[in-house]
C-alpha cells in the first residue's frame, strides 16, 4: 500500500462560481476576461452608435487592440473609427497602435433573446384560415344540384 493520502473534504458551505473561478489555479484566465469587458465598457461609447450592436471587444495583444464585426459593411465602419478607438485606447493607460478586426459568423450579443418581428394571428383571422382549410380539404358536394354552367332539371338558359 502507499503512504499517500487523498485531501479531506471541506465541509460546509458550496462556494459560488465566481469564488471557484477566482482560486489562484483558474485565476488568470477568468481576470482576464473580466479585465476585457470592463475595458470594452470603457471604449464602448467611442464606437459609433449604428455599429455598437454589431460589434466587440475581443482582445488586446501587444499593441494591437483585436474586435470582431458580424459583417464585412461593420469591418470597414469599424475600422473608419479606428483613430478615434486608438486615442481612447491611450487615453485610459493602453499602449495600442493598430486596430485589428475580425470577422465572426458566431452572435456577438451572447444571452440577449431575438426580437420577434412576428405578431400573434388574433382569434378573427384564425377562423377564417380554419374556413379555408377547410374548403381545400372538403370535396365540393354535388347534392346542391347544379354544376358551373348547367341549371336543375334539365332547364336551358334562355337569353
Amino acid at each position: 500500500m502507499s503512504d499517500s493520502k487523498s485531501k479531506p473534504r471541506r465541509a460546509g458551505i458550496p462556494r459560488m462560481a465566481l469564488e471557484a473561478a477566482m482560486t489562484p489555479a483558474a485565476s488568470d484566465p477568468v481576470r482576464r476576461a473580466m479585465w476585457l469587458d470592463a475595458l470594452e465598457q470603457q471604449l464602448r461609447p467611442c464606437i459609433p452608435p449604428a455599429l455598437s450592436p454589431h460589434c466587440r471587444l475581443a482582445n488586446v495583444a501587444g499593441e494591437r487592440i483585436v474586435f470582431l464585426v458580424d459583417s464585412p459593411v461593420w469591418k470597414a465602419k469599424l475600422r473608419l473609427a479606428a483613430p478615434e478607438l486608438l486615442n481612447a485606447a491611450r487615453s485610459i493607460g493602453l499602449t495600442v497602435t493598430e486596430v485589428t478586426v475580425k470577422i465572426t459568423t458566431a452572435p456577438l450579443q451572447a444571452g440577449r433573446p431575438a426580437r420577434s418581428t412576428e405578431k400573434p394571428v388574433s382569434e378573427v383571422a384564425r377562423k377564417a384560415l380554419a374556413a379555408a382549410l377547410a374548403s381545400l380539404t372538403q370535396p365540393p358536394s354535388l347534392d346542391r344540384g347544379t354544376t358551373p354552367g348547367s341549371h336543375r332539371d334539365g332547364e336551358e338558359d334562355n337569353p
